[in-house]
């Protein structure tokens, strides 16, 4: 007997946002800045009911978890959590992290790690945000030296008046470079 097939979702707006997931620190923190953008589908839709998720660490490379015992900035959560408007946009107010460190002693450039969940997915989707002003940096790091240089753009976030922009293409022409975890 076969059973009818079902999408997933929507769902995510139900029971995963909370009012404060996309401030990874208070309003009015020094130095803090917005990562905006837009979740699109193949057609480049815009994907209203989607969840953006965010863990990075700190600007001293540092994360907000008991494994790393090196201590922690003050208000910095380390994890965001947004959904999509219905335009597809999201904003996640954070700190531009440190470096961090990668395998063999070597350094990963600053990056933030990005979760995309969404109706019709069945898993998530995983993808980085590096910055563009880390040229040396992001040119050594191993995981986006791994991306075939044509499409290492798409991790790359721009430059805005009041932080980043960091758009995420989840199929078809311009799709954003997702990692297998």
């Amino acid at each position: 007997m076969t059973t009818p097939s079902q999408t997933v979702g929507p769902y995510l707006s139900l029971g995963l946002p909370w009012e404060d997931g996309p401030t990874v620190v208070p309003e009015g923190t020094p130095g803090a800045v917005w990562i905006r953008g837009v979740v699109t589908d193949g057609a480049g839709n815009p994907i209203p009911d989607a969840l953006v998720e965010t863990w990075q660490a700190d600007p001293n490379g540092r994360f907000d978890h008991p494994d790393d015992p090196r201590g922690r900035v003050p208000g910095f959560r380390g994890f965001g959590r947004c959904p999509t408007e219905p335009d597809g946009s999201y904003g996640i107010l954070t700190l531009v992290p440190g470096a961090v460190p990668g395998q063999d002693g070597r350094t990963q450039a600053p990056h933030i790690d990005v979760s995309v969940f969404g109706r019709g997915m069945l898993d998530r989707v995983v993808t980085r945000i590096y910055f563009p002003e880390n040229t040396d940096a992001n040119a050594a790091d191993e995981v986006l030296r791994s991306v075939p240089e044509d499409r290492r753009h798409t991790l790359v976030a721009e430059k805005t008046e009041d932080g980043y922009r960091f758009d995420v293409r989840v199929q078809g022409e311009g799709e954003t470079v997702f990692f297998d975890v």
